[in-house]
């Protein structure tokens, strides 16, 4: 296995969190795992992503050209990152703030409409988890529970911001296993 990611959107969406996320359950299965954050001038508003590289082999470089997955959170990650994406690759988008597909038809796309389940859980806040357990589902990177230990951790004393976003991961793992990813 060999899986780059980048994992892109506005600041104060959580992108550095779920990549962060991912690497660290990723890690703890065994895998080899590199993680880096790419911020824009502002810290809200701005744009910010990050790759997220996992890999049965050591990974020699946290730096990708052309990945194979994208998570959209925004319009403007969707078009500067999905023309990078290797054929065949797998692009999710947040349907709920992005009103159309990449315009690809040699990769896989998965429509989430990340901000509304986020908003009928509770919070807006919540649209990264639901972003990153549709992710997980559908490209079955790691085990969605080895991610749930981590943001336990993560929100070791906001016990209601852990089942919150439980709930936002299990609710986009469901997504990603069950909706057909079309090319």
């Amino acid at each position: 296995m060999h899986i780059q990611v980048v994992m892109a959107g506005f600041g104060g969406q959580g992108l550095m969190l779920i990549g962060k996320l991912l690497a660290e359950a990723s890690m703890e299965e065994g895998k080899e795992v590199s993680w880096l954050p790419s911020y824009g001038p502002e810290m809200r508003g701005g744009t910010a992503n990050c790759t997220v590289v996992v890999s049965d082999e050591p990974v020699a470089s946290p730096v990708i050209n052309n990945p194979d997955a994208l998570v959209a959170m925004n319009l403007p990650s969707l078009d500067k990152f999905s023309p990078m994406i290797k054929p065949g690759g797998l692009i999710v988008i947040n349907s709920s703030l992005i009103p159309k597909k990449s315009g690809r038809d040699d990769v896989r796309e998965l429509m989430v409409e990340g901000t509304d389940i986020a908003n009928e859980l509770g919070t807006s806040k919540a649209a990264n988890m639901v972003m990153l357990g549709a992710f997980v589902g559908a490209s079955g990177i790691c085990r969605l529970e080895t991610i749930d230990g981590w943001m336990s951790h993560q929100f070791k004393t906001k016990t209601e911001v852990v089942e919150l976003n439980r709930k936002a991961l299990q609710k986009g793992l469901e997504i990603g296993k069950a909706i057909e990813v079309k090319a």
